[in-house]
């Protein structure tokens, strides 16, 4: 415990965010943008920001519409598809593209240093996987969201589409694959800077790095006081809200805080690994994001797909995930952290999830297991005439899945989750996948949950409607707006 009457007013703030990757920086944009005057504070314990999950090498770097990823539209026992999901996180992604053309019309993002227009590609192979490929196609492409969706199995085709996949193979070999053209490749380290770039210095913004949040509570008025470390000053900082987007640091930051909402939380990491070749006769002749299924009995999070990706400005190709494990919560961090984060509060719950994901446990040992040769022949899978001397392993970031009490019991989830405290004092964002591209959306959720008020003010509504000309519609019902939206965002961001 400190002293919370120790604070001054210069140490004091509207609203402190805590992690300096694309989450806070997101929604420290969507403030600022909101009422310049907010006197934030971010506070980040590496030197830069997005170092972490946002870092290019560190995530797929999909924006992830739903255009290609199947495991957004899973079977269901009656054999229909499942499209809510698609649909939402299809939306999602459009409001992200609908905030990055008004900062760029407002001249304070450039979309060619973190954006790319790439094709979204599904491929799989078999006569089952195709019959569902052409059922999820026929399902989506009836809908404006997905109308630009092509669908093909002829190889004359597929090899315009993707010649290096095609290369080698059978041209009995039955091969089904979708392409919706309006992809994007994202570094989401890049449009981190940018973000933060944008509002350091400003007069009202403050951003702290190498600095450490060592302890938080909130005081009898509902304000929240942080012990903060750093190697040139200890300090504590008083704020009235606080936003916990610190990746898989999130976990702990929320258990310290002690609200009563975070109790029962849990987390499993997960680490990443990637094949990259970066030979450039190779990347050149391949250009889209193909996306496959998942091996049976594989979690979603192992769906493995060829990329053509932008890093630093090169131009490369990654292939995985491949799975490990690590206790560490963080890239950056201590193998202590699993360890620490089981508390009486959340260990039945995470008892509970272990006995239900065995499977999952046994697919990891598999992946820790992996040779290189071994990675080498699931490449080869999409790519046969590959010559493994071009490819080498790249480790990428660590993702915290949510275990959390449910009705069943406890649960493994691999999706986000918003916890908030109950007066709207807090917010902690955990969990991974879609993560980076459904930003905007997530950080619009804590808006509404913790800056109701201000949200409902006519001042933030019409700042909110400059941001976001589809503000308080749905676009997935009402196509008009659906296609004015996208015209706006491609003009705007260089999609056409």
């Amino acid at each position: 415990m400190f002293n919370t009457n120790s604070s001054h007013s210069e140490n004091t703030y509207d609203a402190i965010l805590i992690g300096a990757g694309i989450m806070s920086s997101t929604l420290a944009i969507l403030l600022h943008e909101l009422d310049p005057g907010l006197r934030l504070l971010i506070i980040e314990r590496l030197s830069s920001p997005g170092l972490e999950s946002s870092n290019a090498l560190n995530n797929a770097g999909t924006g992830h519409a739903a255009n290609c990823e199947l495991n957004y539209t899973p079977i269901q026992a009656d054999g229909n598809i499942f499209t809510t999901k698609a649909f939402e996180i299809n939306k999602s992604f459009e409001q992200s593209l609908e905030l990055w053309a008004s900062l760029s019309a407002k001249g304070k993002l450039l979309p060619k240093q973190f954006l790319n227009k790439l094709p979204h590609i599904s491929l799989v192979f078999g006569e089952k996987d195709i019959s569902f490929l052409k059922k999820r196609f026929f399902e989506l492409s009836s809908h404006s969201a997905f109308s630009e969706m092509e669908f093909t199995m002829d190889h004359s085709e597929l090899k315009d589409w993707i010649p290096l996949v095609m290369d080698g193979r059978s041209k009995d070999e039955l091969i089904g694959a979708t392409r919706i053209k309006r992809g994007t490749d994202i570094d989401f380290g890049v449009l981190t800077h940018a973000y933060l770039d944008h509002i350091e210095g400003k007069e009202s913004v403050e951003i702290n790095y190498s600095t450490n949040v060592e302890n938080l509570q909130q005081d009898s008025h509902g304000d929240w006081y942080l012990d903060l470390k750093s190697s040139s000053k200890n300090r504590i900082v008083k704020s009235s809200f606080v936003f916990l987007g610190a990746g898989g640091g999130a976990l702990s930051l929320l258990q310290k805080s002690g609200i009563p909402e975070g109790l029962s939380y849990g987390g499993f990491p997960v680490s990443g690994k990637w094949m990259i070749c970066e030979e450039e006769h190779l990347a050149e002749r391949h250009y889209a994001k193909v996306y496959g299924n998942a091996a049976v009995g594989a979690p979603p999070m192992s769906v493995p797909h060829l990329d053509t990706r932008w890093i630093g400005g090169k131009r490369s190709l990654l292939f995985g995930p491949f799975a490990g494990f690590s206790s560490n919560f963080l890239k950056y961090g201590s193998k202590l952290d699993l360890f620490k984060s089981i508390k009486l509060t959340n260990i039945l719950s995470i008892f509970q999830a272990g006995i239900k994901n065995i499977d999952l446990g046994k697919y990891l040992v598999n992946q820790l297991l992996q040779t290189n040769e071994e990675r080498i022949e699931t490449l080869r899978g999409f790519l046969p005439n590959l010559s493994p001397d071009d490819w080498k392993l790249s480790v990428a970031g660590q993702r915290v899945q949510i275990i959390k009490q449910t009705s069943n019991g406890g649960v493994l989830k691999m999706g986000t989750e918003v916890v908030s405290s109950s007066d709207g004092s807090l917010a902690a964002l955990l969990g991974a996948s879609p993560g980076a591209s459904t930003a905007v959306t997530i950080m619009i959720e804590v808006l509404n949950r913790c800056w109701g008020e201000k949200m409902k003010s006519k001042e933030w509504q019409i700042r909110m409607n400059e941001l976001f000309p589809s503000f308080g519609e749905d676009i997935n019902s009402n196509q008009e707006i659906l296609m004015a939206i996208r015209n706006r965002n491609d003009f705007l961001l260089n999609l056409r």
